[in-house]
């Protein structure tokens, strides 16, 4: 089969566990918003089948998932996480696929700068979106919201995305 088949049908099946995984945290928001559920499929897509199919199914999933169950809300909470897995995709994929040797370090290093530019992302989109409805978004809410708060997501993130990465390798 042609990797642009593979990637494609990768895509297709991680968007599909991206649909069904937020249900393990019967869709009680707090309980997503710390193991960060949707996070998973969007960077494995970006690592295992590349940075524009990360960014597609980053910006798919979030409204997807609004639409078919209603969670998240379309508005704000789906725009804000479309920009946010759509970087965590694009940023995955472009800095893995583009390293010289595919080391552990390297996988590890692509993961946390996808991480972290994810989050910026998120609390970019999210303060200007804040701000058109004259709330504020401070820098507390920030750092809780996209780093205290998840930090069991995140822990699980770097035990088993870097273990899938390179399990799918040596097959």
């Amino acid at each position: 089969m042609q990797p642009k088949y593979k990637s494609m049908i990768l895509s297709g099946l991680l968007l599909a566990i991206g649909l069904v995984l937020p249900f393990l945290t019967a869709q009680i928001k707090e309980i997503g918003d710390s193991l960060l559920p949707m996070h998973f499929p969007v960077l494995l897509c970006g690592f295992l089948a590349g940075p524009w199919y990360g960014l597609g199914i980053g910006l798919l999933l979030p409204f997807l998932r609004s639409f078919l169950f209603g969670m998240p809300p379309v508005y704000p909470n789906a725009v804000w996480m479309a920009c946010e897995l759509a970087t965590y995709g694009l940023v995955a994929g472009l800095l893995y696929r583009n390293s010289f040797e595919k080391k552990l370090w390297y996988l590890y290093f692509s993961l946390l700068t996808a991480m972290i530019s994810g989050r910026i992302v998120w609390g970019v989109v999210k303060s200007v979106l804040l701000g058109l409805s004259g709330k504020a978004f401070t820098m507390e809410a920030f750092l809780v919201g996209g780093f205290i708060d998840a930090i069991p997501g995140i822990v699980l993130q770097l035990i088993f995305i870097p273990a899938i990465i390179k399990l799918t390798e040596k097959k």
